[in-house]
């Protein structure tokens, strides 16, 4: 698998991260069989958050990786915080709170990397800068990042945060790719053109912050996934097409789409269908040409003015 390093870190990681929101719908075995495949393929970077399955998938993991000390050495996990029941919590208390209740379900002492899940409109970046002081120095997280923030966002966090912000997790995909729309529609009177999260694709290149793209197959908020949706198929039509040319399914073309942008994504997949995966993790072999990018940006309803 190939991998590139994490924001500014010498965290080297795989450039396709395996999102485990689904996990606690697997049976015991077949999480197991998802686990073990994506290792065997070179995949050994995890996302989880506290808020998925109510921390049930969590525990899934752990059990299904037969998390201990060896284990632990070889994968790299990565958790998110700040969601709870009707608010968003930023806290100090909170995010302590919340990185010992993840460390409880993985079974482990330590986290690779934190992400704050979506931002807390009451947010004090004082409290924050001191979990993460305390979480740093106790050895509890060793990285940390963000999860929907726009660069202001971020920048009032680093007024405060000595940490680096190595990475931002943001919903991304063909058929969602408003940051890339914008930054091509300049000063021009279109939908296209509508900056919704404050150039948020070029900060993060900017300052060196991996955009890890979220929902990858899917259209609109969670209304469905778009690879061989009979709603799109001048797009899907192009993705066989390009799909053939490389001797892969479409499901790692809309991957590699992904990845053939210079920003340096790391994608994180949430399928929990052991093809799917297989497909996914393909996609860091196959490396779009320009005109191939441009042809399915298009082929998705995208216009260039």
């Amino acid at each position: 698998m190939r991998k590139i390093k994490l924001g500014s870190s010498n965290l080297e990681v795989p450039v396709v991260a395996v999102g485990c929101m689904r996990i606690n719908q697997l049976q015991p075995e077949q999480a197991e069989k998802f686990i073990q495949t994506a290792l065997e393929l070179g995949a050994n970077f995890f996302d989880h958050a506290d808020i998925y399955g109510g921390g049930a998938c969590e525990e899934i993991f752990a059990q299904a990786i037969h998390m201990n000390d060896n284990v632990r050495e070889k994968v790299i996990l990565q958790s998110k915080c700040g969601i709870r029941e009707g608010r968003y919590d930023f806290s100090k208390e909170h995010i302590l709170n919340s990185v010992d209740g993840i460390l409880r379900r993985l079974r482990t002492d330590y986290l690779d990397v934190l992400l704050l899940h979506r931002p807390d409109a009451l947010v004090e970046p004082e409290e924050v800068a001191e979990a993460f002081d305390i979480l740093q120095s106790t050895g509890k997280v060793r990285h940390f990042g963000v999860s929907n923030h726009k660069p202001m966002q971020i920048e009032l966090l680093k007024k405060y945060v000595r940490q680096p912000i190595l990475a931002n997790q943001l919903q991304l995909s063909i058929m969602h790719a408003f940051m890339i729309s914008q930054g091509i529609n300049v000063n021009m009177d279109v939908p296209a053109a509508y900056d919704r999260d404050g150039s948020v694709l070029d900060y993060c290149r900017l300052h060196d912050i991996t955009i890890q793209p979220w929902s990858p197959f899917l259209y609109g908020f969670f209304e469905g996934v778009f690879v061989g949706n009979e709603k799109f198929p001048a797009l899907n039509a192009k993705m066989n097409e390009i799909a053939a040319r490389y001797g892969v399914s479409n499901t790692t073309i809309a991957i590699a789409w992904l990845l053939r942008h210079p920003a340096k994504m790391q994608p994180v997949i949430g399928t929990t269908n052991l093809q799917r995966l297989e497909d996914s993790l393909k996609a860091a072999e196959v490396n779009l040409t320009r005109e191939e990018w441009y042809e399915i940006y298009l082929a998705a309803g995208n216009a260039l003015p």
